[in-house]
């Protein structure tokens, strides 16, 4: 998992509220259990005019030219701007999968599903719930600003707009620790591979019959 410190990334604005999961990543292209290749597929049905597969050259599809994310302006966008609700419907970790690979690294939201927004703290996105009187400014400044962007700074977690105004967010130490060090579930295990090791050790001379 990629670490995540300060960001100062381009803002793409989806002015949407109750965005779900299969919005985010329609249900045809669960089918793999891999954590790469979803970005072309983020927002397939809203993305493109035609109906997506999987395995199909999204480089050759017919845009919406009416969505957000097709617009020049936004085209390299790190940070996703979005309404309440965002991430609802069903569970499938798919839906930060799509949103990191396509190279989203932050979600700012005045509210988030619980899984969605717990399955992108195991997947180096960062979800910040910011009040909707800020998201409203935050909407309103991009939308008037070409090259809009935010300094995301997840040490002093802060989120700081060109003009100088900063927000402030919340997010546990554990999280905040994981997200750091670029460390998942896995890795978190890892770092203590040398006293599993030693405690397997202890374990196979008292308890030998388990190990046979």
């Amino acid at each position: 998992m990629k670490a995540f410190t300060q960001l100062n990334g381009l803002v793409c604005p989806l002015d949407r509220a109750n965005v779900d999961t299969d919005a985010i990543i329609p249900k045809q292209f669960l089918k793999s259990i891999k954590r790469s290749g979803f970005g072309p597929n983020l927002f397939d049905e809203w993305r493109y005019l035609d109906h997506g597969e999987p395995g199909q050259d999204c480089s050759q599809r017919p845009r919406n030219p009416d969505f957000v994310l097709n617009f020049p302006r936004y085209q390299g966008a790190q940070v996703l701007l979005a309404r309440e609700n965002f991430g609802c419907g069903s569970s499938r970790e798919h839906a930060p999968w799509a949103l990191e690979d396509y190279g989203f690294r932050v979600v700012i939201a005045p509210s988030f599903a619980d899984i969605f927004f717990n399955n992108c703290y195991k997947n180096g996105l960062l979800p910040i719930v910011l009040a909707a009187e800020a998201v409203d400014q935050l909407f309103r400044e991009c939308e008037a600003q070409d090259g809009y962007t935010l300094t995301v700074d997840l040490a002093q977690q802060t989120v700081t707009t060109p003009g100088g105004t900063s927000f402030a967010f919340d997010i546990t130490e554990h999280r905040k620790h994981c997200l750091l060090n670029g460390l998942d579930e896995i890795g978190l295990t890892l770092a203590h591979a040398e006293e599993i090791r030693r405690y397997e050790e202890v374990r196979r001379q008292q308890q030998p019959w388990l190990f046979a």
